[in-house]
């Protein structure tokens, strides 16, 4: 079974593949103090409360990240407890997909397991949209080639430095309110948060099909849910995209 382990920001997802089957999958913090011990604490533990074997079962494990101490300390869990090297996505690594950023080094290696397996899923041309600790847009051609994208604050951190800034505001839950037009302080926070992510969204996908053409729009990340419903731009939802092309860029390496 593969392990594929895709480290963001503020947090870690985790899954585990039979096959390509997705059998389980947890999130957790993306503490840069946890050591290569700790990680296979609990990692280990999660799979045991899904019934699998951390010491036999796991034969392959496949890695992204933008976290370089996290990085390190699960490479260094892979040696020590299933003694073999993950498949890190990095540069020397096959991806099957052209990158055409002017620096290819610069692309972060969620967004390329995102465009690999949006591309292998949907085809081409195609438009992911991660929603994370940023809101990323990526964009891949008809060909099936990386061709770059664009990058915001995400949702939660346009609204912290908000709530940080203005002492009079406090913190809201990120749902829709009853309208657009909020009656009272707390709707009108949520209509901003929402509906703005909304219209920037739309606003988005709109000018890059301009430049691609009739292009799928496909929604991932762990904050997608919270306006994918409001966004009838988005075709499609993929919660565990990350993960997809984690399993197919180590199968391309792996054999």
């Amino acid at each position: 079974m593969l392990l594929a382990i895709d480290v963001g920001n503020t947090q870690t997802v985790v899954g585990i593949f039979r096959g390509e089957e997705l059998l389980s999958h947890w999130r957790v913090s993306s503490s840069e103090d946890r050591t290569s011990d700790e990680w296979a604490l609990m990692i280990g533990s999660f799979l045991e409360m899904a019934g699998l074997s951390f010491s036999r079962e796991v034969t392959g494990v496949a890695l992204c990240s933008g976290v370089p101490r996290v990085t390190q300390a699960l490479k260094e869990m892979t040696e020590r407890y299933f003694y073999f090297r993950p498949v890190v996505i990095e540069p020397g690594v096959k991806t099957g997909m052209p990158i055409l950023y002017d620096n290819p080094k610069e692309v972060g290696p969620d967004r390329i397991a995102d465009a690999v397996a949006a591309f292998h899923t949907y085809g081409g041309p195609a438009i992911v949209i991660d929603f994370g600790t940023a809101t990323v847009f990526d964009a891949i051609s008809e060909r099936g080639e990386y061709l770059g994208g664009a990058i915001f604050p995400g949702m939660q951190v346009s609204a912290a430095a908000l709530f940080a800034k203005a002492a009079g505001l406090r913190r809201v839950e990120y749902t829709a309110p009853r309208n657009v037009i909020g009656r009272s302080t707390v709707e009108a926070l949520q209509s901003g948060i929402i509906y703005g992510t909304v219209g920037m969204i739309e606003g988005v996908v709109k000018r890059f099909r301009e430049e691609l053409g009739d292009a799928i729009a496909i929604a991932t990340g762990g904050l997608a849910e919270t306006v994918i419903e409001e966004c009838p731009i988005i075709d499609y939802h993929e919660p565990w995209l990350t993960l997809q092309g984690l399993r197919i860029i180590y199968e391309r390496n792996v054999g």
